[in-house]
């Protein structure tokens, strides 16, 4: 990470004025309107020079630069938090985009020669994230909506700008035909109604919770992205602590499905029920006007249950005013193989590889408590370092482990391509107070990889001198997706493994897929071991950002026959990490 030493100034004064800069973003509303921000700055005075002594500068000069100040101030950020760079050298300050909140202070002199240190255009965050986000929200029911842009680097990956508009159009959709809104109130005596409904206004998605936290992630943000393209309300089961995990993402609505939604089995719909729309292709029985369908696409679905992705069943499905979704995967890829939605994705993502990385921050919040468990965490342990690099290990074997093939694999992978520095076991280096500091964040169900890697970095010094500390936020051993605290962890630690600057993940994880899409970031992975063999090599940069759906069709809707279909477009590919999966790519990556 790049630094921008300060001259001119004792630590204790820009110290001083990086936490009045701090506590001025924080205290910051949402950003004002033009004629609000010139109404703010015209009565404030010029800055600089030293106690006591009169700035003498032309009135309009004077203007300008108390204009120019206030503006900065006030354009954005939100609850800076507090802690930020405790402990960490006061002389230094990151520079854009190499540091936390990319807080960025410049220098100029006053008219006497004196140093003084102002905030830059850059001290400013973005805390609606381009446009992606949007105001409308009591910010303090949700800190992480808006606080995240200080811990994150800014994204390379910009939204396009049909992508916002139609988030602003979803977002009325959501508000108008939402929980407890008269439109709701009609739907759902349609929905009772059974037979004979007719599409109304208000069209709905109701998503299932079902299966682990990545999982249920993916499926969110797929089921979010059908709903934009079918312009339908998506509501979410509150089951498995969805309200505990994430914050509202609509504002002056809400997305949890009420409890008194009167289709009281849809938790239990399976692939053999018969409400499901593939079993009613199988069995020919598909009517004219049903109420509602079942969408089963979880990832023991049938050739009928896939026939969703074929555009002539979509057609049909448009006229169902409610559909229930239960699905694992992220299907994502094979909705860019619908020619009916093809144009309308280009326009959404011109840049096909950012399609969760934009649906993920604009969807997923963490809820105050979990983001206290971030916050709190990262404040203690990675604020300090001058780069952090993530290694998510996940092992797919009946045995808890630690394995040694596991630990080889990772070293391997990390020393091979230099996120690690190598260790020297013969000379006793003593690095000094000024290295490097490189914070290594592991996440694990078993504690022994973490362990073992710490004790051989704490037993020996790097080659390079670099002062590398390591950290393991829990150690689970097993995954109990059904168990609140658990989920909570699990989602603190996948945002945290987002905030790193270098990310290591496992093979079909889809906890890694999520921390990689937040993050931005093209992870290494890490192949999955055979026969308890640690690969060779051990590990790859993914071609994409874009999670793996692991259970695609291989149809050709038109043909009516088996095709690889990820051969059909040159932006639909198959996985690093599992042969037979689909994954977007962007081509100009390549």
């Amino acid at each position: 990470m790049a630094e921008e030493k300060t001259t001119g100034m004792g630590s204790r004064g820009l110290s001083t004025i990086r936490m009045d800069l701090k506590e001025r973003i924080r205290r910051s509303p949402t950003p004002p309107t033009q004629g609000e921000e010139l109404l703010a700055a015209s009565p404030a005075g010029p800055r600089g020079g030293r106690k006591g002594r009169a700035v003498v500068l032309p009135l309009s000069a004077a203007a300008l630069v108390a204009c120019a100040v206030v503006l900065l101030l006030l354009a954005g950020g939100s609850a800076a938090r507090k802690g930020q760079f405790v402990g960490a050298d006061p002389t230094v300050l990151p520079s854009r985009g190499g540091g936390v909140g990319d807080l960025h202070l410049s220098q100029s002199k006053s008219n006497d020669g004196e140093n003084v240190t102002i905030a830059s255009s850059e001290v400013v965050n973005d805390k609606l994230l381009g446009g992606l986000l949007t105001t409308g929200f009591d910010e303090q029911s949700c800190l992480s909506r808006y606080q995240s842009v200080l811990y994150r680097k800014a994204s390379s990956h910009f939204p396009s700008a049909y992508l916002l508009e139609r988030l602003r159009e979803h977002e009325a959709l959501q508000k108008k035909c939402g929980p407890h809104t008269e439109s709701y109130k009609k739907a759902i005596e349609q929905l009772k109604a059974g037979q004979g409904a007719k599409v109304m206004e208000c069209n709905y998605l109701v998503w299932v919770a079902y299966s682990g936290l990545g999982n249920r992630i993916l499926t969110m943000a797929s089921a979010f992205l059908y709903a934009i393209l079918t312009r339908r309300v998506l509501l979410v089961d509150s089951d498995k602590g969805t309200a505990d995990l994430f914050c509202e993402p609509f504002p002056e609505t809400s997305w949890l499905l009420p409890p008194k939604f009167p289709i009281k089995q849809f938790k239990n719909f399976s692939n053999g029920s018969p409400e499901s729309y593939g079993n009613m292709l199988k069995n020919k029985a598909i009517r004219s006007n049903p109420a509602f369908l079942y969408l089963h696409m979880a990832h023991d679905y049938s050739d009928y249950d896939k026939l969703f992705f074929c555009e002539d069943n979509q057609q049909y499905l448009r006229n169902i005013p409610w559909l229930i979704l239960k699905s694992d995967n992220y299907f994502v890829p094979s909705l860019f193989l619908i020619p009916a939605y093809q144009e309308e994705l280009t326009r959404l993502f011109p840049q096909r590889d950012s399609v969760f990385h934009h649906l993920g921050r604009y969807l997923f919040h963490p809820s105050n408590v979990v983001w206290g468990m971030v916050t709190r965490y990262y404040d203690s342990y990675l604020a300090r370092a001058d780069e952090r690099l993530g290694i998510q290990i996940r092992v797919f074997d009946p045995e808890p482990g630690p394995f040694q093939h596991v630990l080889d694999q990772v070293l391997a992978c990390t020393l091979k391509e230099n996120l690690l520095p190598a260790i020297n076991s013969k000379q006793p280096i003593v690095s000094t107070r000024h290295s490097r500091l490189k914070s290594v964040l592991i996440t694990s169900l078993n504690s022994g990889y973490y362990e073992k890697i710490r004790s051989m970095y704490w037993e020996h010094p790097t080659t390079n001198g670099e002062m590398i500390s390591f950290h393991q936020p829990s150690h689970e051993e097993h995954q109990n997706s059904d168990k609140k605290m658990h989920n909570m962890k699990a989602w603190a630690e996948i945002y945290l493994l987002s905030l790193s600057d270098v990310m290591v993940t496992s093979a079909w994880s889809t906890f890694g897929y999520v921390a990689q899409g937040l993050s931005g970031l093209r992870p290494w992975l890490l192949f999955k071991p055979e026969n308890r063999i640690a690969p060779d090599p051990p590990c790859r940069q993914v071609l994409s950002m874009e999670p793996c759906f692991h259970a695609p069709p291989f149809y050709d809707c038109k043909a009516k026959r088996g095709a690889d279909t990820g051969k059909f477009v040159p932006y639909v590919s198959h996985c690093e990490d599992m042969s037979w999966g689909l994954k977007l790519v962007d081509q100009s990556e390549w």
